[in-house]
């Protein structure tokens, strides 16, 4: 079980922190003096589910303003103000949250936050001291606790602490706090030995990467801090710091600490559980633990770009790019903030700007991998195939071609060649996507349909696209290809089974709705025939589907012209197996 998951299944109410909870039975809001404190409460609830922080806050702020004594205002003010990154005054809702419900362990959490924050390691240690080790907040309260006690010079007391808090599963996920706390405490023997644990569980990590390579070489190891660059870098990964450590590295220097502060300690902490969580989906969890974080130690600018990444899972586009833009010149990640600025123009709809800059920034860099990667896709998106196909070939030359991440670069780059007819080159880039990662579902779906819509390989084309349904079962998608590659192929009755699988799958798509009902008539099941295309019809928002079908819905599947990609197969020579 990951961290997240683990953390999770510490507390019921863990995924239910930060969404402000519906009105019940004796908690209501008093409407005697208007419906002000009630639209602004459900105006909070609106925004804080769409992520956009800053009306969040303020509507609920507006709401406790009005109902100082309901507790259920007054934590949704404290936790929407943290989310939107004010610290300090989600502390003062949360002191008065105490008031009202004094066992409230995530109000606990950020009034001790900002304790430790104020170096009032004392007052943050008491305050932690009410959290117990079972819960969501009390496993995080322990590790900030454990941090506090390192400010207040109780170093073999901090480390005794965490034992508690292993026996939930987590030794693995402490080791590597462990190798930080001791390395700020200045015990750089234990650093050491903590750091080469962790490294051992996750050397693929950045974070870990880092500090195993910073705590190394501040010990003199500069030898053994670069090999496990080098084999980071081995897996196709890549990061800014990472790149620009390993150079001061070779060069024999001495880097800074990974963290140099109890603040910066604690800020790690909180970051490493948000991304756990954002990596589950957890959005709102994850985004007030970021912002904790990033008031510990706003130095840290992957801190803003893991915000801002996730305002931008949420479409909230403009809070991400302020976030970006407001990374410092200087900063290693302000050139990937830059191409995630330009990304998010084209998500709101000014798809030539974002071309445009992105273009401006792999002329003044033309080995920014990022920026190449993300113009090679909107290329694509724009359907400037030839284009798309030039940008990956430059991402190849950079990259080299050779490590088990390019696998990307001949997918995406097939993909161009196949939208612009040149399949020959595609086909050649898919199978070297497949060398780099031979079982990698995109992939293999994509060669394996592009195979049988062609009558060549039908054999192996069915093969592939069975095999990357075992990698992804759930991909409504591929499941639909393998369907509609038995449909075109004359093997209607099994095109029907996997296209009622990749229904259930995908039950508002257009396209596999169509598709079932083509495989329905076929199989003389023409009554769901036509209601699958009727469903097909009503979800269609882009008219491409409608059109299709509004023959079929006349006069039956008979009366519709044959399109390219419905036609029956033509096996080449060789390859009539699998059409039988």
């Amino acid at each position: 079980m990951n961290l997240a998951l683990r953390l999770v299944a510490t507390t019921a109410l863990a995924g239910l922190l930060l969404t402000a909870p519906a009105l019940s039975q004796g908690q209501f809001l008093d409407l005697a003096e208007g419906p002000s404190a009630a639209g602004s409460y459900l105006a909070g609830q609106e925004a804080m589910g769409e992520l956009s922080t800053p009306n969040a806050a303020r509507y609920f702020a507006q709401a406790a303003a009005d109902e100082w004594d309901n507790p259920l205002v007054i934590h949704a003010a404290f936790v929407a103000l943290a989310a939107n990154g004010e610290i300090e005054r989600s502390a003062d809702s949360a002191r008065r949250m105490l008031e009202l419900e004094p066992t409230n362990q995530l109000a606990q959490l950020v009034i001790a936050t900002e304790a430790l924050k104020n170096r009032r390691y004392a007052a943050a240690i008491r305050d932690l001291d009410k959290l117990g080790s079972d819960s969501f907040e009390g496993i995080t309260g322990s590790i900030l606790r454990a941090w506090a006690l390192i400010g207040d010079g109780r170093y073999s007391e901090a480390m005794g602490s965490l034992d508690k808090v292993a026996e939930n599963g987590l030794e693995e996920f402490l080791v590597f706090h462990r190798a930080i706390m001791a390395e700020v405490a200045g015990d750089r023997a234990a650093a050491q030995d903590y750091i080469s644990q962790a490294i051992e569980v996750d050397a693929f990590t950045a974070d870990v990467v880092d500090a195993y390579a910073r705590i190394l070489a501040n010990a003199g190891r500069f030898d053994e801090a670069l090999d496990a660059i080098v084999a980071f870098e081995a897996q196709g990964l890549n990061h800014p710091i990472i790149s620009a450590l390993k150079t001061q590295l070779a060069n024999r220097q001495r880097p800074t600490m990974f963290v140099d502060s109890v603040q910066a300690g604690a800020a790690q902490m909180f970051h490493s559980v948000g991304l756990a969580f954002a990596r589950e989906g957890t959005t709102d969890i994850s985004l007030v633990l970021e912002r904790l974080a990033q008031y510990l130690d706003p130095r840290n600018d992957t801190i803003p770009i893991v915000i801002g990444q996730l305002y931008d899972g949420a479409g909230q586009h403009e809070l991400a790019n302020a976030l970006y833009d407001g990374l410092p010149a200087n900063s290693l990640l302000k050139p990937m903030a830059t191409v995630r600025v330009a990304d998010n123009l084209d998500a709101m709809g000014d798809r030539p700007e974002a071309i445009r800059r992105l273009s401006n920034i792999i002329a003044t860099n033309p080995d920014d991998i990022d920026a190449i990667s993300v113009l090679g896709d909107l290329l694509r998106a724009d359907k400037q195939f030839a284009r798309s196909a030039d940008a990956y070939t430059q991402a190849l030359a950079v990259t080299g071609g050779k490590s088990p991440a390019d696998w990307r670069f001949y997918y995406v780059r097939g993909i161009a060649y196949e939208r612009s007819d040149q399949f020959p080159l595609a086909e050649k880039d898919f199978l070297r996507a497949l060398e780099l990662n031979p079982n990698q579902p995109q992939v293999l779906n994509y060669l394996g349909y592009s195979w049988v819509d062609k009558g060549m390989n039908l054999d192996r084309g069915l093969e592939m696209i069975e095999k990357a349904i075992e990698g992804a079962p759930n991909d409504g998608y591929i499941i639909d290809s393998l369907g509609w590659a038995y449909y075109r192929l004359g093997r209607f009755e099994e095109a029907v089974g996997k296209l009622e699988e990749a229904a259930l799958l995908r039950p508002a798509d257009p396209e596999i709705n169509d598709h079932l009902g083509d495989a329905y008539w076929r199989v003389g099941r023409k009554l769901e025939a036509t209601f699958q295309w009727k469903v097909a019809y009503a979800m269609d928002t882009e008219g491409n589907v409608k059109k299709r079908i509004e023959p079929k819905l006349k006069g039956g599947l008979d009366a519709a012209p044959v399109s390219e990609d419905s036609a029956p197969v033509e096996p080449a020579p060789g390859d009539q197996a699998a059409a039988n």
